[in-house]
């Protein structure tokens, strides 16, 4: 009698189980709560712009302050790199386009060295956790309205995402938060994006920290022209070579390996 009292009480379960359960089952078990973190940074990101955080995060507030800065990073450095630690991370995640003003800002305050180094640890860090709270929420969207085409190419980028994203970095065609959210798409892993990230930005960042440190002599010389200062002021024609230069290099290993195999065929 036992085991007839447990049969169908197994055979009962299915019937008596909720559509809430179902369907959580039947979508693998991922929760809603996915959602929440990419939703507080977009949120965050709202409200940055709603307070005008942005109009501090320019090269005109930059040369307005830049006494005051370096005043208080000398007098202040570890205390200083911290923070300026925190609004590089809360730049990246709140995907505020100022990445290059920073870069340009650490090199100034901190020399191109260490400049450097606090921007990388910074950006990488601050990608990361983008990258993240966006493969939380978008990493099934793919799968449910791709077409074939952007299924062979989500293939492609996970069989070289690694290549793909070192190139991506290497020459900035694409806006910083644009590269931070599109491997989520592709069910990059953390690592690979990480690693990634944290070679790719590597030329970039210590060109622009190396610029920072001549700011006195790139405000003077947009003094001199009667305009205002911009980034383009920053980003000279042999730096701009020089990471395409990087970039075609990064690219040489992914061109063989779609040879290789044609090569095979023939």
């Amino acid at each position: 009698m036992g085991p007839e009292l447990s049969d169908s009480a197994e055979d009962e379960a299915p019937a008596n189980a909720s559509p809430s359960r179902t369907r959580g089952v039947a979508d693998g078990g991922r929760s809603p709560w996915r959602f929440a973190p990419f939703a507080l940074l977009i949120a965050g990101g709202a409200a940055c712009y709603a307070l005008g955080l942005q109009r501090y995060l320019t090269l005109s507030a930059l040369v307005d302050h830049r006494e005051a800065l370096s005043a208080y990073v000398g007098a202040y450095p570890l205390r200083s790199g911290l923070a300026f630690i925190s609004v590089y991370v809360a730049v990246v995640v709140f995907s505020i386009p100022a990445a290059s003003v920073l870069t340009i800002t650490a090199g100034f305050l901190f020399g191109c060295l260490l400049g450097g180094v606090i921007a990388i640890a910074a950006a990488s860090l601050g990608a990361s956790l983008l990258f993240l709270a966006a493969r939380g929420a978008l990493s099934d969207l793919l799968r449910r309205r791709a077409g074939r085409f952007i299924e062979r190419l989500a293939a492609g980028f996970r069989r070289d995402a690694f290549h793909y994203l070192l190139i991506l970095r290497l020459v900035p065609v694409f806006p910083f938060f644009i590269v931070n959210i599109a491997p989520a798409f592709f069910d990059v892993k953390l690592r690979t994006f990480a690693a990634a990230t944290l070679l790719g930005i590597v030329p970039g960042t210590f060109a622009y920290a190396w610029l920072g440190c001549g700011l006195d002599e790139v405000i003077a010389h947009a003094a001199a022209s009667g305009r205002a200062l911009s980034p383009s002021d920053f980003a000279t024609r042999h730096i701009s070579l020089a990471l395409l230069a990087l970039a075609l290099i990064a690219a040489l290993p992914l061109v063989y390996r779609r040879i290789q195999p044609r090569r095979r065929e023939d």
